[in-house]
């Protein structure tokens, strides 16, 4: 099946991942994912709202899908195309960019230190995980064992630790 063969209501009804290896078949060789991902937008007529909300998922569902296969660079290609061994050369001899690493932040402190520094000993956090688990037998307010914890190590203290994600507090 061809593309020029589809109607518009064939092409609406198709999913993105459908058409994509329609596509691909067409063109019978690799295609960077971009190029890829603009025909199908086009053919469907995305808005520029459309596609900025649905590449990622049609990223992921070529991830998942597996006829699909990355040849990297952002070139996938149809895994049918090639045999295992194939493959696995053309992956590994495509020239891999060098990525500069990111600096973090926040420099790396031992554990010691931390335990140092806020003046914690083993058996304060033994006393607090034992309150939270009375906490959650008893239904106990959790601010009240939070502020508890915050007494205990001392509000400055904690504001200086780098956390990912506010929750983990």
């Amino acid at each position: 099946m061809s593309v020029k063969e589809l109607t518009k209501e064939e092409i609406s009804n198709l999913s993105m991942i459908e058409l994509g290896s329609i596509i691909l078949k067409e063109e019978n060789k690799a295609v960077s994912f971009q190029d890829l991902f603009s025909k199908i937008a086009e053919l469907k007529n995305f808005s520029k709202e459309d596609k900025e909300n649905l590449i990622a998922q049609f990223y992921t569902d070529m991830n998942v899908d597996g006829r699909y296969l990355t040849l990297g660079s952002g070139m996938w290609g149809l895994k049918s195309w090639y045999p295992v061994e194939q493959a696995e050369e053309e992956i590994t001899d495509e020239p891999t960019k060098k990525r500069k690493k990111k600096k973090k932040k926040v420099a790396v402190v031992e554990a010691e230190e931390i335990d140092d520094d806020l003046d914690v000993t083993d058996e304060d956090i033994d006393d607090m995980l034992d309150d939270f688990d009375d906490a959650e037998e008893e239904d106990t307010d959790i601010e009240e064992i939070e502020d508890e914890v915050d007494d205990v190590i001392g509000k400055d203290d904690l504001d200086e630790l780098d956390y990912d994600d506010e929750d983990d507090r």
